[in-house]
């Protein structure tokens, strides 16, 4: 592939998804199922994508492709804010009022039970997608009670990128796998400062969060579905944050960042060490875009006592309740998770795809080095708790963690506090 032209290797990759386009329009049924296979999704028209800002910039692509190929069934874009609360807040507000503006929506894939239980979203035919190909742990973000209602499209788990060059230059041959490592590392790093992950109020907090506290041994809800943070693992995880952002570990400003803010101040050259979702790499890696294109790499976050627990985020699609035209929707939803397409998002964006056959071709494995390690790392994450009430219980976890970490309770209390009121939110 490196030796075909980018202009060559981009006409390849667009006849791939178009062809991939017209194959998912072929049948000409409307897709009808009966209601044990998911209701009936019927009717044919134009459609649209609600979804978050589009950071990597090859959505519309996509799209343009389908459109190509699906004149009487154009699908556009509604582009939602860039905060991950924001994006569910109009989504509900548009469910509420049974607006048929939406007809495909981009889910977190915490969103799955609240949508599903409020039927705000449509079930899904097992049967017309095969999940045996897709990551089993991608698969389950998308159901609730044992039925499909979003098919799995981008998965995530938190990596640890980390200054390569600046690690070669003080003698660092491999990436830390403790946390007590990779302070050791940074204070032979000069000019730089250490660590940063997502720390302001939000979602990004719950995953940090969550992720501090596995990382330590511990958990926010046991497998039991009960919540059971108030540990002293629990406690050794979110000390680390608390006494990171206390002994400089952690910058001030860290305080504020959401994905893209710790992004742009990994790209301007201001951290060794930075937790971040999959998708950064390719942006990372624009040359005259960034300071740290091809100077920086990934590992599995680190531990207490070894590598970390990382948090498994992701995207699923899903058909609105009250669209018009969700056999079109489910043809487009198709479309956009089958192997050419996702192949064809995957070069263009390093978004991490669903398909496990992906992970393992070699001819991507050299285009992105990662992959081994995200693979690795989705198999090893956790998920957030599954609840009807999700948007309850991470605002909960919000208030505790950035309490804690502002300084204005003690780890102690903040953790007391989160346990007695997730007791209240979560029903096993």
């Amino acid at each position: 592939m490196a030796s075909i032209s980018r202009m060559t290797r981009w006409t390849i990759v667009a006849a791939s998804v178009a062809m991939m386009a017209a194959a998912c329009s072929s049948g000409g049924s409307d897709n009808k199922t009966d209601s044990s296979k998911g209701g009936a999704l019927s009717g044919r028209g134009p459609i649209t994508l609600a979804t978050g800002k589009d950071t990597s910039g090859n959505l519309q692509n996509l799209v343009n492709t389908w459109n190509q190929q699906h004149p009487k069934e154009q699908a556009r874009i509604i582009e939602l804010p860039e905060d991950a609360d924001a994006q569910r807040q109009q989504m509900v507000q548009n469910a509420q009022t049974k607006s048929n503006a939406y007809s495909v929506l981009n889910l977190d894939v915490v969103w799955t039970a609240e949508f599903a239980a409020n039927q705000w979203i449509a079930q899904l035919p097992k049967t017309q997608f095969d999940l045996t190909k897709f990551l089993p742990s991608a698969t389950k973000t998308g159901e609730y009670r044992n039925n499909l209602y979003a098919a799995p499209w981008k998965t995530d788990s938190g990596l640890l990128y980390y200054r390569k060059d600046l690690l070669d230059k003080a003698g660092i041959t491999a990436p830390p796998k403790t946390w007590a490592e990779m302070q050791q590392d940074c204070a032979k790093v000069k000019g730089v400062n250490c660590y940063a992950g997502q720390f302001e109020k939000y979602e990004g907090l719950t995953v940090n969060f969550s992720e501090a506290v596995e990382s330590a041994g511990g958990v926010v809800v046991g497998d039991d579905g009960k919540p059971n943070v108030n540990t002293p693992q629990a406690k050794e995880g979110l000390n680390f944050l608390v006494n990171g952002f206390k002994s400089g570990m952690i910058p001030k400003e860290a305080i504020s960042y959401k994905e893209e803010e710790s992004r742009r101040a990994f790209e301007k050259g201001n951290l060794l060490f930075y937790r971040q979702w999959p998708y950064a790499y390719a942006l990372s890696n624009k040359k005259g875009d960034s300071k740290v294109a091809d100077k920086f790499a990934v590992a599995p976050l680190p531990g207490l006592s070894g590598p970390g627990a990382p948090t498994l985020g992701g995207h699923n699609l899903a058909i609105s309740q009250f669209a018009p035209n969700k056999a079109t929707a489910l043809d487009f939803i198709k479309y956009l998770t089958s192997e050419q397409t996702e192949r064809a998002n995957l070069i263009a964006s390093s978004e991490a795809p669903t398909l496990a056959s992906l992970y393992d071709d070699p001819e991507l494995q050299k285009k992105f080095p990662y992959l081994t390690t995200l693979k690795a790392s989705l198999q090893n994450a956790k998920p957030r708790p599954q609840a009807v009430r999700y948007n309850d219980v991470t605002t909960a976890i919000q208030e505790a963690a950035y309490s804690a970490l502002t300084g204005k309770s003690t780890t102690d209390q903040a953790l007391a506090d989160l346990q007695t009121k997730l007791g209240q939110l979560i029903t096993p």
